[in-house]
């Protein structure tokens, strides 16, 4: 006799005395006893995984970034963690261990290397699961001005889109974007209406990490 069978064996027993408060309860236990299951087999299905992020080739790792660190066959060095604003992680063995300007495929290496007293030959797997290091700055006469988390590629056009687009009164031809390269700072022009009418000459183009996006 199966546990379902002898739930409900009881509430039918027990319905003339309680009423239906004892089929009520029956239910209520049935419902909560089937919410893990999966199928006839009754194996409770586990969260998902968030899927890792897309990176270009460019990216370094930055403070605020989420990272999957993985040790093959080694689970207990295994972690997920984010960047501290000191530009380090800590990780089991190695305590804190600085990451900030490194790509994913440097700190690989890297690890690789500090583990070699604990583990014969490690294997070590970096991926990027939240990437809040690389970020735009959008302000004036947008709906939304702010800053913007960056993962990918992403145009003024598009950044403009996602900010709520410009506002009434915004001057939308003399929009620019300020971008510091070293000590040098470049000052971008970009027509809002032209690139919507696809007449913008130089075209529409990619934002970059730092980037400030001016709608005066």
């Amino acid at each position: 006799m199966t546990i379902r069978t002898i739930v409900w064996t009881i509430a039918i027993l027990g319905w003339g005395v309680f009423g239906f408060s004892s089929i009520s309860a029956a239910q209520a236990v049935m419902s909560s006893g089937t919410k893990g299951e999966k199928g006839s087999t009754g194996s409770v299905s586990s969260p998902a995984v968030a899927a890792p992020v897309q990176i270009t080739d460019d990216y370094t790792i930055g403070a605020e970034d989420e990272l999957q660190i993985s040790v093959w066959r080694e689970p207990e060095l295994s972690s997920t963690v984010v960047v501290r604003s000191d530009g380090m992680i800590a990780l089991p063995l190695l305590n804190d261990v600085h990451v900030v300007g490194l790509t994913t495929k440097q700190l690989q290496n890297q690890l690789m290397e500090q583990y070699k007293p604990f583990v014969s030959q490690p294997q070590v797997t970096v991926i990027p699961r939240a990437i809040k290091s690389r970020k735009v700055y959008v302000a004036g006469k947008v709906v939304r001005p702010g800053a913007y988390v960056l993962n990918g590629n992403k145009t003024v056009l598009e950044m403009l889109l996602e900010a709520g687009g410009v506002t009434q009164f915004a001057k939308s031809g003399s929009i620019y974007v300020l971008r510091k390269t070293g000590a040098r700072e470049e000052r971008l022009a970009f027509n809002y209406k032209k690139a919507l009418k696809g007449e913008q000459a130089k075209g529409d183009f990619l934002l970059h990490p730092g980037d400030l996006l001016v709608v005066p």
